[in-house]
């Protein structure tokens, strides 16, 4: 269609791209039928693309009948079918692409009759990637690939890649070149809703094609163009500014919230995200009619139930008056981002249950898009909503729904809504906050209807059996190990974090403090291949963490607060937490903890391993790489002291992919950017071991137990829970998190804003001046901070401890334990830290050098 044509359809009032076009300035060129297909809108937060195509016949963002939907993506797969012929074609795999085009995937599968698998944005604990690849125009470009069955993509059959637009051709090239690398094949077919590339870029792919020595085919249901003016992005943000905040929709009361539990059948997937064959389709299509029967119950299940009441899976299905007038409503049937293809097919079985024209299919998406209440704009309303998924792919955390909420006028669109999502969807954060989508669903409609589905987890093939010792062959990489949850390993809640260890809680590992620090100053061990003796708590010990507990726990909700606030303003809602076990394992929790108490948001938490002058548990990071984004993970530990483990960090991370930059909540060294403060305070959880920490020992690395495909190990003392205070130490402080709130997001502005943030290591200059003062010759044995004195006093061998001179009630407790332990305690100017701990260099084989050996030093 030329530019006339454009303009003589916009003046026609009757295509959703008249506005932008008028506006912006933006024609579409080429066949037709563009107009019947795709509306246009602004995006918003998106810097690489300035408009959006939005399709009238997907289902994702406009509201569109069942039948028009699966019809769509049939009648393109029936099309690949006549090219292939027969033969091919029953060779054939089907790939679409997340989180879009997972429903059109599936749908044209269904008309080719093919198995199919989508991409996915969403890693799948225990599923290892087969491959992946970046889609470069999109706000979340990371793309994985899970199927169940890895031979189902190695075929040299056919492969159909399927889009609802084909723009420019990039995401289908770095598909192609990835899976060729992997898996050579003669013939590829990209299918799309539209094709829009130009010449250039046609030009692009089919060079490409012929590099790699195959065959490439597009089928689109039609194809043109879109003329753009050069300043197409500043126009677009000139429209956006002046385009007025949509007002609050009036408060009513909420509409009733109906649970069903469908009779889905056991062991069949609810998507392609691990593959969808054949057999599952017909599984599927022989159960249709039975689920619509279910929902048909639940929009039409009396006067109205109180809040959450269920249609349980064995009720009655009848029709007529056992629906209530159901067939009347209009009723919007809504899937969940990357689950299109399951809602899509209920609703189509509703449809026909029900006859008219009153069911309409949607899902959410992931697009941050621009909403105008006008008749010739695509997007006319949006609810925005929190992601209630637990993603991990880094991006926004902010979800959306559109053209369902009533416009201006106030006239409600739908009667009834039915959402659709996984079990894994279904969490809080879809049911609590002001801005659940739930919520929010049930002040624009007059009923909703909940139904989860089980998110589908498949039984990966056991390994193949190793060949015989004679026969040559290539090693294979070892099979990740799986994280420790707690009440088995630690008392932690299993949600609250995963431990990347090996569980050594049978194995005999301890001695006492000086035997064991003697024998690694006489036989050369590394302090990490023994633990000290762990007791449980005598009654002054637990009366003094309780009492520095009660001083510091508001302060510490502060820090924790801060770094928290300052992490999701840097690093993206997107991020995945590592705390380093031990220590920072309750300051990754309590960092969870805030994230999910101020923003609603359920982030991953692991705790891994790190031990000086041996790095970081290297199996742990191939787990981490193999389940999230590299970039996404967020390294956290307590404090500070002179810095060791932060450069020890460092050089571990080097080349990897991961960010060093580790988060903490004390930096009295000055030797990290992300902090909660730089003052140097108690963390409560210093005064304890294990009974603090989950009941989990210091990690252990040693030869004979640890293998090379083996987490480093720690040992999980159950017998000390008579003892145990973690909960109450990560209550005390989660407390505090309300009357801080504010506060916090204050200190994370500031922080954003700070020039000072720059880590100048003024920790470690300092203790390289008090080693040269006291004539010790190894920095290691000069313990900075009141953390990390207080751990020299209940833990190592203390020569004396330097304490800042006025420092006042914060060292009360240090001063009590160097009592106790017969230590001096020197006030001394000029110190950067509240206090120092000084081991005896007689004894200093458990605090060991660079290459974490020990050294022999001067005694007193």
């Amino acid at each position: 269609m030329k530019r006339a044509e454009t303009a003589a359809v916009a003046a026609e009032g009757g295509w959703t791209g008249r506005w932008v076009a008028e506006r912006a300035g933006i024609a579409l060129t080429g066949s037709e039928r563009l107009p019947e297909l795709v509306g246009l809108a602004l995006r918003s937060g998106n810097p690489k693309r300035a408009h959006l195509l939005v399709s009238s016949v997907l289902g994702k963002h406009v509201p569109q009948r069942p039948a028009v939907v699966h019809g769509a993506g049939l009648e393109l797969g029936r099309r690949v079918r006549e090219l292939l012929g027969p033969a091919e074609a029953g060779r054939a795999v089907v790939l679409g692409y997340a989180e879009t085009a997972t429903g059109l995937g599936h749908s044209v599968a269904d008309g080719l009759d093919a198995p199919c698998l989508h991409s996915t944005r969403r890693p799948v604990p225990g599923v290892p990637p087969l491959g992946g690849f970046e889609e470069e125009h999109s706000h979340a470009t990371g793309h994985l690939l899970l199927p169940a069955d890895p031979e189902l993509l190695s075929g040299d059959g056919p492969l159909v890649l399927v889009d609802d637009e084909l723009s420019t051709g990039r995401t289908v090239l770095n598909t192609i070149r990835e899976l060729h690398r992997r898996h050579p094949r003669g013939h590829y077919v990209v299918v799309a809703l539209v094709d829009l590339r130009s010449a250039e870029d046609r030009h692009r792919l089919a060079a490409a094609a012929a590099e790699l020595g195959a065959r490439l085919d597009v089928v689109a249901t039609a194809s043109g163009g879109v003329d753009l003016p050069e300043d197409i992005v500043a126009r677009a943000e000139r429209l956006i500014a002046a385009v007025p905040p949509a007002a609050p929709p009036p408060a009513v009361e909420p509409a009733p919230l109906v649970r069903v539990e469908l009779d889905w059948p056991a062991g069949l997937p609810d998507g392609g995200r691990h593959g969808f064959t054949a057999h599952d389709r017909e599984r599927l299509d022989a159960v249709l009619p039975a689920l619509a029967g279910q929902l048909a119950q639940a929009l039409g299940a009396g006067a109205g139930p109180a809040d959450g009441a269920a249609v349980g899976a064995g009720a009655a299905v009848g029709t007529g008056a056992a629906v209530d007038g159901a067939e009347q409503r209009r009723v919007l049937v809504l899937g969940f981002e990357e689950l299109m293809y399951a809602p899509l097919r209920l609703a189509e079985a509703l449809a026909q249950r029900f006859g008219g024209d009153r069911i309409r299919y949607s899902t959410t998406t992931r697009s941050p898009v621009l909403a105008v209440d006008d008749p010739g704009y695509a997007i006319r309303t949006r609810l925005v909503f929190p992601a209630h998924d637990d993603p991990q792919d880094g991006g926004s955390r902010e979800r959306y729904v559109y053209n369902v909420a009533p416009g201006a006028d106030g006239a409600r669109r739908f009667d009834a809504v039915v959402l659709v999502v996984d079990d894994v969807a279904d969490t809080p954060a879809l049911h609590q906050g002001e801005y659940a989508l739930l919520r929010q669903l049930r002040q624009v409609t007059d009923r909703v209807v909940l139904a989860v589905l089980p998110s589908y987890r498949p039984v990966l093939p056991a390994a193949p059996p190793s060949p015989p010792s004679s026969a040559p062959s290539s090693p294979l990489p070892a099979a990740l190990p799986t994280p420790l949850y707690g009440p088995e390993f630690s008392s932690y809640r299993p949600e609250e974090v995963a431990w990347l260890l090996k569980d050594l809680s049978d194995v005999p590992l301890e001695a006492p403090t000086e035997e064991r620090e003697e024998a690694v100053q006489h036989g050369g061990a590394h302090y990490a291949e023994s633990l000290p003796v762990e007791y449980c708590p005598s009654p002054e010990y637990q009366e003094l963490f309780h009492q520095a507990l009660r001083g510091s726990a508001r302060r510490m909700a502060l820090a924790v607060g801060t770094v928290a606030e300052t992490l999701l303003r840097e690093r993206g809602p997107g991020l995945v937490l590592a705390s380093l076990a031990r220590a920072g394992t309750p300051v990754g929790i309590l960092v969870r903890r805030w994230l999910a108490f101020a923003h609603g948001l359920s982030v991953p938490h692991y705790a891994v391993s790190i031990v000086r002058g041996r790095g970081i548990d290297q199996v742990a990071l191939r787990y981490l790489a193999a389940h999230h984004r590299a970039s996404d993970v967020v390294f956290v530990d307590g404090w500070t002291g002179k810095g060791a483990i932060t450069r020890e960090l460092t050089d571990a991370l080097a080349g990897t992919g991961f960010d060093p930059d580790l988060a903490v909540l004390a930096d009295p060294g000055r030797c990290v950017r992300t902090y909660g403060t730089r003052e140097d305070f108690l963390i409560p959880s210093a005064c304890l071991n294990s009974t603090v920490s989950g009941l989990v020992s210091r990690t252990v690395l040693r030869a004979g137990l640890i293998g090379p495909g083996d987490f480093h190990g720690a040992k999980h003392y159950a017998d000390l829970a008579g003892g145990d205070v973690s909960e109450a130490f990560l209550t005390a402080v989660a407390d505090h998190f309300g009357e801080v709130r504010a506060l916090a997001v204050e200190a994370a502005g500031r922080l954003a804003a700070d020039p000072d943030r720059t880590p100048d290591w003024a920790g470690w200059a300092a203790v390289e001046r008090i080693s040269a003062e006291y004539g010790i010759d190894n920095i290691n044995l000069v313990k900075p901070g009141v953390g990390e004195t207080t751990r020299v006093l209940l833990r190592r061998v203390p020569w004396r401890v330097l304490a800042r001179r006025g420092a006042g009630t914060d060292l009360d407790h240090v001063r009590l334990l160097a009592a106790q332990r017969g230590v001096p305690v020197e006030e001394v100017d000029g110190l950067p830290y509240s206090c120092v701990g000084l081991i005896h260099p007689r004894y200093s084989r458990g605090a060991t050098g660079e290459s974490g050996r020990a050294v022999t030093g001067r005694e007193s």
